[in-house]
Parts: structure tokens; C-alpha cells; sequence
């Protein structure tokens, strides 16, 4: 297969099944039904959802300054803002060139070398997922009687024991072989392992470390925060439990990868895990939108404004 297909099929494919999902969640629920929910919504907490997902933003924008200052670059605020928002935005076009973008604004307007920037984005990631592991953890901690009992309900336990020992065999053996295998493949993700270990320690190597590490929670507390507050905003809704905002979080933030920015597939997601707690299709699907609706918009109007921006305020780089 040539490059220039594989190019197309990498931005195609994404948003070809993100129409699909969009087409399918819709269809799991009456489009009037979905209006009624959006008419009688109380738009208050959407909004506070909205502002703490700026917040959240904001707080990414400021932390990258950490990673970038000890390499000898005190870049702009403004910068740093408009190009984390600009990232969210062209995410939603092409998958992951964002993170391209993002790393060639700072090359463009403050002189930092494309690889550095990239490089820094890539420690920011290792970051997130760790925080995104911790929460997973604590959520099968909070829940572990509920979850169990979900899937010995639905599943044979012995199955259940047979398929875990077997994972763990699996790993065992991977991991064996990677260690002592000379090929490339090998070799390329022992490399890759090695880099994601030695940017996670990178974090604590940094003058402001624990300012990272702060901003870092902050950031994710802000995420999880939004995603509780909105429920607010829909009446049957009322009383939902701290493992359905948990669970749902977390499968809301894995669509993201699914899809560009999660259109289509966060719906499903939040759906698929509020079944779990029993909750109606309706509201589930008719949240899953209000959430994805109102944080699309927000990264829709600051992104736009930021591209546009971004020149101007650097008139005099562009001098």
C-alpha cells in the first residue's frame, strides 16, 4: 500500500466511522425525544461544565511551561494556550495532528526546535495516562463487589479465573520474549517501553515538579468534575451513584480515541456504561450528546479564535 493511500485512509477511516456512530447512536434513541432532553436540560450546569473544562485547558496550557523551561525556553502564556486549544481543534479533523500543530506553533512564534516541543507533548501524554490508570484502579478499588458481581452475572466465573491466569501467562511470555528477542519489532518496542518509562521519571526531574504533578491532578480532577456537574443538567439523572460517573467517565474518554474527538462513538460510550448501573437508553444517549455538544463547542469557539489569534498576537515575531 503507498503512503499517499495510507495518508487518506488514516484521516478517512476515522471520521467515516464516526459518522456511522453518530448515525447509530441517534438511532438508539427518538431524535425527539433527544430534543425534549436538551429543551428541559438545565443549562446551568452545562455551562459550569463548560467553564470547568476551560479550566482544566487552561491548567494544561500553564503546566507545559514546566516541561519547556528547563530546555531554556520561557515561552508565552498566550502561546502556550492558543496552541493547546488549536490542538483540540484540528484533533477533530485529522487524528493526532494536534500534537503536530501544536509542537510547530512553538517552532513557528518562540523558536523552539520541532522535536523538543514534540518531545514534551509526548512526557505531557505518559503523564495522562498514568493519572487515566490511577483512576481506572481506584474505580475497580471503589466498585470491585459491583463489578464483580456484573460480570459473574454475565459470565461463567470459572471462565472469568481461566481467562485472567491466562492473560497473565500471555504477559509473562510476551514480555519474556521481547526481552530476549533480536528483531526489529522487538527491539523497536523495547524502545518504545524504555522511552514511556524514562519520560514518566523525566516529570520528577523537573525543577517544579511537584507544580506539574499538582496541575497534572488539577487537570484530571477538572475532567471527571465536568462530567459529574453536567449530569446535573437532566432531571433522570437525579441521584446517579459515584461508580456510573466513574465508569462512564472512563469509557467516554477511551471513545475519544476511537473517533475523531469521540464524535459518535462518547454517546455509545456513556450508554453502554450507565447500562451497567441499569439506567434508561434514553437519558444515558441524551447526556452522552449534552457532554460531547457542549465541550465540542467550547473547544470549537477558543480553538477558532486561537488559530485567528495566534498571528496577531505574534505580529511582531511575523515582522
Amino acid at each position: 500500500m503507498s503512503p499517499k493511500i495510507k495518508s487518506i485512509l488514516k484521516i478517512t477511516l476515522p471520521l467515516l466511522l464516526g459518522v456511522f456512530l453518530v448515525w447509530y447512536s441517534l438511532s438508539k434513541v427518538s431524535v425527539e425525544e433527544l430534543f425534549v432532553y436538551l429543551k428541559e436540560s438545565d443549562y446551568w450546569w452545562i455551562v459550569l461544565g463548560m467553564f470547568l473544562g476551560l479550566l482544566s485547558h487552561l491548567s494544561r496550557a500553564y503546566r507545559w511551561r514546566f516541561q519547556l523551561e528547563p530546555m531554556g525556553y520561557n515561552i508565552k502564556l498566550g502561546n502556550s494556550i492558543m496552541a493547546v486549544f488549536a490542538t483540540y481543534l484540528i484533533n477533530y479533523t485529522i487524528p493526532r495532528a494536534g500534537e503536530v500543530a501544536r509542537a510547530s506553533i512553538l517552532t513557528n512564534y518562540e523558536d523552539v526546535p520541532f522535536e523538543k516541543g514534540f518531545g514534551t507533548i509526548v512526557a505531557e501524554r505518559i503523564a495522562d495516562m498514568i493519572v487515566m490508570l490511577g483512576i481506572i484502579t481506584i474505580t475497580l478499588f471503589l466498585q470491585f463487589d459491583f463489578i464483580y458481581s456484573f460480570l459473574v452475572e454475565k459470565f461463567d466465573p470459572a471462565k472469568i479465573i481461566i481467562g485472567l491466569v491466562g492473560l497473565i501467562v500471555l504477559v509473562v511470555i510476551f514480555t519474556r520474549f521481547i526481552k530476549r528477542s533480536p528483531s526489529k519489532i522487538a527491539l523497536k518496542i523495547k524502545t518504545f517501553i524504555n522511552g514511556l518509562i524514562e519520560g514518566a521519571l523525566s516529570i520528577f526531574k523537573m525543577k517544579k515538579k511537584w507544580a506539574y504533578i499538582f496541575h497534572t491532578l488539577f487537570i484530571w480532577g477538572m475532567y471527571v468534575l465536568m462530567f459529574y456537574v453536567t449530569s446535573f443538567a437532566i432531571s433522570d439523572l437525579e441521584g446517579i451513584s459515584t461508580g456510573a460517573i466513574l465508569i462512564g467517565f472512563i469509557a467516554a474518554s477511551f471513545s475519544i480515541a476511537a473517533t475523531n474527538g469521540g464524535i459518535g462513538s462518547y454517546p455509545l460510550a456513556i450508554y453502554g456504561a450507565f447500562a451497567i448501573f441499569g439506567i434508561p437508553e434514553d437519558p444515558s444517549i441524551a447526556f452522552g450528546w449534552i457532554m460531547w455538544a457542549s465541550q465540542t463547542l467550547l473547544i470549537i469557539i477558543f480553538g477558532g479564535l486561537s488559530l485567528i489569534y495566534l498571528p496577531v498576537f505574534n505580529r511582531e515575531k511575523s515582522i
